[in-house]
């Protein structure tokens, strides 16, 4: 199924053959609007298609939304709960003693309902699984992927959109690698509601210096966020492998210990419901907080095509700053519109490419540096 969207008149016959690096949100939001744009779009992803994949809370501001809407998804299909509150409380003596109520600029999803949502509508034989990029060369003066199953792939311009641990971030810009915080979100997915009286709303407790926790209620359930304290010996001790080699802490990687931990934390931190909340949470998860040395650039030419970073493959940023998703998504329309231009009025691609760096790249510095100084109010990452 393709986009609610009139078809875009052309000034060429010639299609632009694009590459998109990366299967989760972001990449196919930026497939969905270029084969709107009346490019020819492929998706590779390096997991294999039985692989299981899932994710939590997402939250999307209004900008992103609209993105969303232009691709023909309802928001009642990616939005469960519509409240924008965003209640905080200062915790003492696991007691509430200071609330304040905020209102978030969007709404709430998941990665599983929007990830559903995005890859259903793709159109059949676009999204290629299994496909892991292993290189990227110029050959005839076009950029070429290689891929670890051998097979090679030709395109005018390859997008990476593949996530924290990005294959083109290391092939384009090598030097700047993730640095650890110091600290980790451990993760869970409750099969109960929320405790009232905010059971419908994003709830954000500040229980002490270097400890936050975040509850937001999701289909089936609850998802909730602790943000705790964690050295790189520690976090290799709990999930096996060290914090920028496994960015992302699996079920099957939580360890005995790491549980142990994050429930003996909410005991003695968390009021009684929350903390008896998060005992009872049978699916955990980790990602550790990672930053970055801010890009000073997007886009790279290939011979005469081009490549370019997007998302968190540009920039992964702190969670706090909410934008990670609404970075990727945001970058993606105003890649859409540059190529939109070329292929409708032919209009010069490294100029237009160069336009669309010079408008989003000041918003990725601004979130990269935004994220430390709120960790640093948090007491998070101290250490």
């Amino acid at each position: 199924m393709t986009p609610h969207l009139p078809a875009a008149t052309t000034s060429s016959s010639r299609r632009l053959r694009v590459a998109v690096i990366g299967g989760s949100v972001t990449g196919p939001v930026t497939a969905l609007l270029l084969l709107h744009a009346g490019l020819d779009v492929t998706i590779y992803e390096a997991a294999a298609a039985t692989a299981p994949r899932g994710g939590g809370l997402i939250g999307l501001e209004h900008c992103a939304l609209d993105v969303v809407d232009r691709l023909g998804i309802p928001q009642q299909e990616i939005v469960a709960f519509n409240s924008e509150a965003i209640v905080q409380s200062v915790i003492r003596d696991r007691r509430a003693t200071q609330t304040v109520l905020r209102t978030y600029p969007g709404r709430n999803t998941t990665w599983t309902l929007l990830h559903k949502a995005l890859t259903k509508r793709l159109p059949a034989g676009v999204l290629r699984t299994g496909m892991r990029v292993a290189g990227l060369v110029e050959h005839a003066g076009q950029p070429v992927l290689r891929f670890s199953d051998g097979n090679t792939e030709t395109a005018d311009l390859v997008v990476f959109a593949d996530g924290r641990s990005s294959a083109g971030r290391q092939i384009l810009d090598p030097d700047r690698g993730l640095h650890y915080a110091g600290y980790v979100a451990h993760r869970g997915l409750a099969s109960c509601a929320p405790p009232e009286p905010h059971s419908g709303d994003f709830l954000r407790l500040d229980p002490c210096p270097g400890a936050q926790f975040n509850l937001a209620p999701v289909p089936d359930g609850c998802d909730w966020t602790f943000y705790l304290d964690c050295s790189p010996v520690e976090y290799h001790h709990c999930f096996g492998a060290s914090p920028t080699r496994r960015v992302f802490a699996l079920p099957h990687h939580v360890s005995s210990s790491a549980r142990a931990h994050v429930d003996e934390c909410a005991g003695r931190l968390l009021p009684p419901e929350h903390a008896e909340l998060v005992r009872d949470t049978a699916v955990r998860m980790a990602v550790p907080v990672l930053d970055i040395t801010p890009p000073s650039r997007m886009v790279w030419p290939i011979g005469s095509g081009h490549a370019v970073l997007l998302g968190d493959a540009l920039a992964p940023v702190r969670p706090h700053t909410a934008r990670g998703a609404n970075n990727g998504i945001e970058q993606a329309a105003g890649l859409a519109i540059a190529l939109t231009q070329h292929r409708r009025y032919g209009a010069d691609l490294p100029a237009a490419l160069r336009g669309w760096q010079r408008r989003h790249l000041p918003t990725v510095v601004a979130a990269l540096r935004q994220g430390p100084a709120i960790g640093d109010r948090l007491g998070l990452g101290a250490g």
